[in-house]
């Protein structure tokens, strides 16, 4: 499974986006499930509907409740955990979607992501000091 972040989703859905050549080719080349969160979910929708893109908004979930996406739930454990990572990268800062992720790594064993941020997926470490591996800005 491949971690699949809020920007690679815009990516993905708008075609005036900087990096939607490389979402569109990389979604052709991988063959491995896409899996993502809650608060990604919210995120992705907020910005296309924000950007007067409200049809691709819900394309993009259309696409997610289809079960092309794997979709984590976050259990109360995991909130504290979260919110924990919002402290130590405060400085950034970390959002919901961004902990919610790292979690995610954390849980799958793994830092395979698809981001358009970079900067912050390479400052990011899962389980203390591992990096982010961001398939999407290789």
């Amino acid at each position: 499974m491949i971690i699949a972040d809020t920007g690679y989703w815009v990516a993905l859905f708008n075609r005036g986006d900087a990096h939607h050549a490389r979402a569109v080719a990389i979604s052709r080349e991988i063959r491995e499930r896409l899996v993502t969160t809650w608060p990604v979910l919210t995120e992705t929708t907020h910005l296309l509907a924000a950007r007067g893109q409200v049809e691709l908004s819900t394309r993009f979930l259309e696409r997610c409740f289809s079960g092309a996406v794997d979709i984590v739930e976050l259990d109360a454990p995991s909130r504290s955990r979260m919110l924990e990572l919002m402290r130590r990268y405060a400085q950034l800062p970390m959002d919901l979607a961004d902990a919610s992720l790292v979690l995610l790594a954390e849980k799958l064993g793994h830092g395979r992501i698809l981001s358009t941020d970079q900067r912050d997926f390479e400052t990011y470490r899962w389980k203390h000091h591992q990096p982010f591996d961001n398939l999407l800005l290789e």
